[in-house]
């Protein structure tokens, strides 16, 4: 007997059983979950079976897949009835596709990517995400050369130490001296759609330095029009390679591959995506529009897997991260050294060598509603495609709120955490109050530029901006 076949003669969940007895024509014991000022039917505690209990999820290998790896190996997946396969992709493109073309069942995505490939920049397909994988995780690390040149311009503590967070600012005397030398100044992120691009421009922006505009509709997908800083894409774990090599100066990537430059010795990890946007949305797990509607019950109990595994990453102050680390150390799943992957998944952070500093929220899977897919989310990652003219023409605020709705689906995630919560795995308080929850954060001022974002607003937002696209502008 395989594993699936032990597990399934062995495990039977409370709904499970209730299932298995509804089956043999005996009357299920009802689910009802009595959350106060839920607006979700209080049967929604009862899951049908699984449509599709044998599954295949894709992930690139970084650490914020952990909250899959964890639903994996603690079980989660199994308790819903549920056999799942985990298996690493080439890069995000091939991981899209595959999605797409049902190859895949879903996938730890890009938090742009369910939208890019809704409004059809790139490869146009209808995929949504009720799953919001992660906080933070990100940073952004240069060569030891241009650190060099960069740390003379930034102030300096009285313990000897850089103050941080360091700006972009600091970069712009560097660029500078590189276009009038008439050198490209090149850095990586990961994908056109991607956090770390919209990250990373954010803060180059943010110092002055223009990262390119884009321009589909004359068929210019590079995004280096009127730049200063040439931006392209190179996959997570070849970035510090890359570098190394001399083909970029600097690049944005989640964990490990901004400690594996630290490690390496061959680059300064300069400023976290916490220091640019402190709590900001990072991956998603993404499925097809049509897989989701044919397979709505294996879906919500997919949901409920992902949320355990992700309060189980957070809980009791990152208790679990040890035994976390040693897993995404695997070759199966990120393969780096514990050691890298533990500087970070442990709440510290090192920058340059020798200088780590505590950083407890670096990665966040649960706390701060971290899993709740909200629709400003959604509509912040428009309002950067639009700053950057992938998507080429204004839209009324209206048109940002519809592309959210379409895309992220809070009401599928509200079904599964309220299946746990009738199942006594979780507490009402673990959730927002699903009655009042509108989906929208309240305004966030947590920016390295000081600029607030209001998610109700997303014009308004723009205007604010002395680098990028408003109103008519074109590229």
């Amino acid at each position: 007997m395989n594993r699936r076949q032990v597990v399934k003669g062995l495990i039977l969940t409370p709904l499970a059983l209730a299932l298995t007895l509804a089956g043999c024509g005996k009357e299920a014991p009802q689910q009802v979950t009595r959350t106060a000022g839920s607006s979700v039917p209080a049967n929604a505690g009862t899951i049908g079976a699984a449509e599709k209990p044998d599954l295949k999820f894709g992930f690139i290998k970084l650490t914020d897949m952990a909250p899959l790896a964890v639903a994996y190996e603690k079980r989660f997946f199994e308790d819903e009835g549920l056999y799942v396969t985990l298996e690493a992709q080439a890069n995000w493109k091939v991981l899209l596709d595959r999605v797409i073309d049902g190859q895949l069942d879903g996938a730890h995505m890009l938090a742009g990517q369910p939208l890019g490939a809704t409004i059809g920049f790139g490869t146009k397909a209808d995929i949504i995400t009720a799953f919001s994988m992660d906080l933070n995780g990100n940073g952004i690390t240069v060569s030891n050369a241009v650190w060099q040149d960069m740390k003379k311009n930034i102030p300096i503590a009285a313990n000897g130490k850089p103050v941080h967070p360091i700006k972009a600012n600091y970069l712009k005397p560097v660029v500078d001296a590189y276009k009038k030398a008439g050198k490209p100044f090149r850095m990586g992120m990961v994908f056109p759609v991607s956090t770390h691009n919209y990250e990373l421009r954010y803060w180059l922006a943010a110092g002055g330095i223009h990262p390119g505009f884009y321009a589909p509709d004359r068929g210019d997908t590079s995004g280096q029009i009127k730049a200063d800083a040439l931006l392209s894409v190179t996959p997570p774990p070849q970035m510090p390679a890359t570098m190394e090599a001399g083909t970029i100066n600097g690049y944005c990537v989640g964990e490990p591959w901004n400690q594996q430059a630290v490690f390496k010795g061959i680059g300064v990890p300069v400023i976290t995506d916490y220091e640019i946007w402190k709590n900001n949305p990072e991956k998603v797990f993404g499925v097809s529009r049509t897989w989701a509607e044919q397979n709505p019950n294996t879906h919500i109990r997919v949901m409920k897997a992902m949320i355990r595994a992700a309060k189980w990453l957070d809980e009791n102050n990152n208790a679990n991260r040890p035994e976390a680390v040693k897993m995404l150390s695997k070759p199966n799943y990120v393969g780096a050294d514990e050691a890298v992957i533990a500087n970070s998944m442990t709440g510290t952070f090192e920058y340059e060598k020798g200088d780590k500093r505590a950083v407890p929220d670096f990665n966040v899977f649960f706390r701060h509603n971290a899993t709740y897919p909200y629709y400003s989310d959604a509509v912040w990652y428009l309002s950067q495609m639009r700053r950057w003219g992938q998507i080429p023409e204004a839209k009324p605020d209206s048109w940002y709120m519809d592309m959210a709705k379409q895309v992220y689906r809070p009401d599928i995630y509200a079904k599964a955490a309220l299946a746990l919560i009738a199942e006594g795995k979780m507490q009402a308080a673990d959730f927002p109050d699903f009655a009042r929850e509108t989906g929208f954060k309240a305004p966030q001022t947590g920016f390295i530029d000081n600029i607030t974002f209001d998610g109700s607003k997303p014009n308004a937002y723009l205007e604010q901006f002395k680098i990028g696209l408003k109103g008519q502008d074109k590229p």
